[in-house]
């Protein structure tokens, strides 16, 4: 996946979040979503940044893999 499919794939979703958010009337369902939402756009993210480290180190930025959710997600800030 180049950067512009995955800026493109954090546009839609983006998108999906907002449409969700701005929706009054969360049910469960909308709430899961938004949960996978967030863990999709952070596997992105991450995506972009593997991409960039490798592309400054000399490597192939096509090396890079997304990352599970659990890894992701576990990551200190």
């Amino acid at each position: 996946m180049s950067d512009r499919e995955i800026h493109m794939t954090i546009s839609e979703l983006v998108a999906e979040e907002h449409a969700i958010r701005t929706n009054p009337a969360h049910v469960n369902e909308q709430r899961a979503r938004l949960r996978e939402l967030e863990h999709a756009l952070d596997q992105c993210w991450d995506l972009l940044r593997q991409r960039d480290a490798l592309r400054n180190a000399g490597g192939n930025p096509d090396a890079a893999n997304a990352r599970p959710v659990a890894e992701v997600e576990g990551y200190l800030q």
